[in-house]
């Protein structure tokens, strides 16, 4: 075949295509919007009001909303939830092999010889009704204890930070997979059209930390509109929204009115949702330069709002002030707000590092949920807050009195939830006495994702986009509703 020819042919099939618009190529651009087809018709439960793929929900959720507050780093669960008294008792001595076992460790351990047991140089008090043990680095959390789900038993298969962070994200350990959020953007949509269904927002609490993969936040292979929007401190909250000078709001209408025209020309021609998705961007990226000024300004929130989050959210960029704009973002129905607070990597210097990242965000944190229960939010929206892994209960590199490090460790750790229809006031799941390992209920990151899921009145097995000939999902063939968790 001549080049000639081949061209002719493409041609002609192109405008078969085009002329069949409504035919195959409808179905074809069905598919890949909206996979399952008519299957989704027979979807029982709640009506999906946000226009998402799902066109009802699988069952009446409890949570319409999520805040993820993402502690990048992974603090350690040793100095803040799980009281481990025996670790006390045998300061220095060897982790006994029977309980370290073959477990995987880190590269940074290979040349360590000697594994002594550290505990927590912080004390902790039990709480009186919950029986939850909290540090007295988080007195603020302390007091909210009644309004969280804890669970003590988390584990992942992932040890170094990237791939444990982007499992806990995705699903998966390998870069490439849609994003909660962005799974939640694609299967729910939107009630509110003036802001994005998936907001992130990033701080630090110290300066030298690792930086966070933005694939954590992508659609992966979802059409590109679901991926999330990183919003930003300062007077610029989203990058290029602004009209550079001397384009007006109405000058700005009639481009975009032009370019979509043209675009919708090319998606009638190539059938391609990747055309769709720009279009939806620049559409709402025009609505957002009217409603992100407004949301992001904090001039109308009173002293006393101030008073509870912390001095600290009046500085933008913090995590206290993303934790205020999270509020504000779950008051407009933003459907998942995803903040990452940077700095919990403590293989040296713990007892001194963690002081720091804990007076960044307990009162915070613990205000989020406090904020949220006072305006009636709390009910319908799910707050997580926790990391990628644990920490060893034996120190990395040198021991002594009052310093100490702490390894990466997958095996056992800790978070919690709270709202959105699950259990307040229960310890859910424990660790041996050295911290080491699960004996009583363990969750898998899967399990978690899929309970999120249920809360949001979705069945993890049947949110579904098929992609190169497979099925995938968000906790892809594993995961279970964790029932114990639901209030």
């Amino acid at each position: 075949m001549t080049d000639l020819q081949r061209a002719h042919y493409l041609a002609s099939r192109r405008e078969f295509l085009k002329a069949t618009t409504k035919g195959l190529g409808g179905l074809a651009l069905s598919s890949l919007l909206l996979p399952g087809g008519a299957a989704g018709a027979s979807l029982s439960g709640k009506g999906n009001t946000g226009g998402g793929a799902l066109p009802q929900l699988h069952h009446a959720p409890t949570a319409k909303r999520v805040i993820y507050l993402f502690q990048a780093g992974a603090p350690s669960q040793l100095e803040t939830f799980d009281y481990k008294p025996l670790l006390h008792e045998r300061w220095g001595e060897e982790i006994p092999d029977s309980v370290r076992g073959n477990q995987r460790i880190t590269g940074m351990l290979a040349s360590q010889s000697s594994f002594p047991l550290a505990g927590s140089i912080f004390p902790f008090t039990q709480h009186a009704k919950t029986g939850g043990y909290f540090s007295s680095l988080m007195p603020y959390t302390a007091q909210v204890a009644e309004d969280l789900c804890m669970v003590t038993s988390m584990y992942t298969e992932a040890i170094n930070h990237e791939p444990a962070t982007i499992f806990m994200q995705t699903g998966s350990q390998q870069v490439g997979r849609p994003s909660f959020g962005a799974w939640m953007s694609y299967g729910l949509g939107s009630t509110n059209d003036n802001l994005p269904a998936f907001v992130v927002l990033l701080s630090k609490g110290r300066a030298d930390v690792q930086s966070l993969n933005m694939q954590s936040w992508g659609s992966g292979f979802l059409p590109s509109h679901h991926q999330g929007v990183q919003f930003r401190s300062g007077s610029d909250p989203v990058l290029y929204l602004n009209n550079p000078d001397g384009i007006t709001r109405a000058a700005r209408r009639s481009e975009l009115d032009v370019l979509t025209a043209l675009d919708r020309e090319q998606q009638a021609h190539w059938g391609d949702p990747e055309i769709d998705s720009k279009i939806s961007q620049y559409e709402m990226a025009y609505r957002m330069q009217a409603s992100v000024p407004e949301m992001t300004d904090f001039s109308d929130e009173p002293d006393h709002v101030f008073a509870l989050y912390g001095e600290d959210a009046r500085k933008p960029g913090t995590f206290a002030a993303n934790c205020l704009l999270a509020r504000r973002l779950a008051e407009r129905d933003v459907p998942f707000v995803q903040l990452y607070h940077m700095g919990w990597d403590q293989h040296g210097n713990l007892p001194s590092e963690i002081q720091d990242m804990t007076r960044s965000s307990d009162q915070a944190s613990a205000a989020l949920v406090t904020d949220l229960k006072q305006r009636g939010l709390l009910e319908d929206t799910l707050v997580i807050w926790g990391g990628e892994f644990g920490r060893t209960s034996f120190s990395q590199g040198r021991l002594t009195k009052d310093n100490y490090g702490r390894d990466h460790h997958p095996r056992c750790f800790s978070i919690w939830m709270a709202g959105g229809g699950v259990k307040p006031g229960l310890v859910y799941g424990k660790t041996d006495d050295f911290g080491y390992n699960i004996v009583e209920n363990g969750v898998h990151v899967h399990d978690l994702q899929a309970t999120m899921l249920h809360l949001l009145g979705v069945d993890h097995e049947r949110l579904i986009f098929k992609h190169q000939g497979r099925r995938y999902r968000l906790t892809d063939v594993h995961g279970h509703v964790v029932h114990d968790l639901l209030a």
